[in-house]
């Protein structure tokens, strides 16, 4: 199916109507940087891993709710809480993603629906295959993942980056970024 298709998500929820556990994880990087990449691949990037989930999000509920609440698992990354010199269209498209998870879980509490983040660091998948990086087995993420939703938990942070990189989201961005203040970018 294409999650950014709104017949092809209709079709989906008309032919899965016993849905329980719906689990997006579609997703898409361009690598575009926000100043100087192809527009359309940063749209690419908002269509598929923000509006993705919404569109199912939005076709799924009324069935979760039928079928007695069950769970909704969005999967995020760790580039909704950093940001590198690439990379930035898809990490904007995940922190949208990431608020989109904390608003509908808000929205879908009311019919029992549990709604759980899953965030991550790299994992060894195709959407990386030719990125030299430490990476998570994806078999290792997966089992996170689901026993996030079995214990109901609001957000699983798969890894230990991370874990770090959320624990740092109140600190000054001088911080964060330190080699941007070292060539006087912040000193401006």
């Amino acid at each position: 199916m294409d999650v950014t298709d709104d017949a092809s998500v209709a079709r989906a929820a008309e032919l899965a109507g016993d849905t329980t556990l719906l689990i997006n994880n579609a997703g898409v990087s361009t690598f575009a940087r926000l100043t100087d990449g192809a527009e359309e691949d940063i749209r690419l990037e908002m269509e598929t891993n923000f509006f993705g989930p919404l569109r199912m999000v939005r076709a799924f509920a009324p069935i979760l709710g039928a079928n007695g609440g069950g769970a909704v698992l969005n999967v995020l990354s760790v580039m909704a809480w950093m940001a590198f010199e690439h990379s930035n269209g898809y990490g904007a498209s995940k922190a949208a993603a990431w608020s989109l998870t904390n608003g509908v879980r808000h929205e879908l509490a009311a019919q029992g629906t549990r709604v759980t983040g899953l965030a991550m660091a790299s994992v060894d998948t195709d959407m990386i295959a030719d990125i030299e990086d430490e990476k998570s087995d994806p078999r290792v993420i997966a089992k996170a993942a689901l026993d996030g939703v079995e214990t109901g938990a609001f957000e699983v942070l798969a890894d230990t980056r991370t874990a770090g990189w959320k624990s740092r989201l109140g600190e000054d961005p001088a911080l964060l970024y330190p080699h941007l203040t070292e060539v006087g970018v912040a000193a401006r």
